[in-house]
């Protein structure tokens, strides 16, 4: 059983399940593309935010987005559960999950629980971690 689907049988989603793939480009439009087609209520119990934790140019773009992320009238005053995955930890050039904690200041974020690994997803590696971790928040919601 893959990790997301712990989570939607976590969370009571027993719909038929889909694998797409969607391919392109880098800034081709795939994530303008996704954001259109998933569902337009943003009622969702927790968010995984992705940090390429070797690209220390974009870390700034990915700060921005977080505050973008937070600030979001659907997200700025629920109790969310956050979990940041300090990716691409098997780089030469990547920083420590405690440097892309500093550089993000995931510090200042008192009104969420949060909680970052650091993971190479092509291995695997620190995704278990991470999902064990948001699967005990949402449990403590549900409770």
């Amino acid at each position: 059983m893959g990790l997301l689907d712990r989570l939607s049988g976590l969370l009571g989603l027993k719909k038929k399940e889909v694998h797409v793939l969607c391919l392109g480009l880098d800034n081709s439009g795939k994530t303008t593309i996704i954001n259109k087609l998933k569902p337009s209520n943003r009622d969702g119990q927790a968010i995984i935010f992705v940090i390429d934790s070797s690209d220390r140019l974009r870390m700034v773009v990915a700060k921005e987005e977080l505050d973008t992320l937070l600030n979001h009238p659907d997200i700025k005053h629920r109790r969310i559960p956050i979990l940041f995955f300090a990716n691409k930890m098997d780089l030469r050039d990547a920083v420590t999950s405690v440097k892309v904690s500093q550089l993000l200041c995931l510090e200042n974020i008192k009104d969420k629980p949060w909680h970052i690994c650091a993971s190479d997803a092509i291995k695997g590696e620190g995704l278990q971690e991470g999902v064990d971790w948001l699967q005990d928040q949402i449990q403590a919601v549900k409770t």
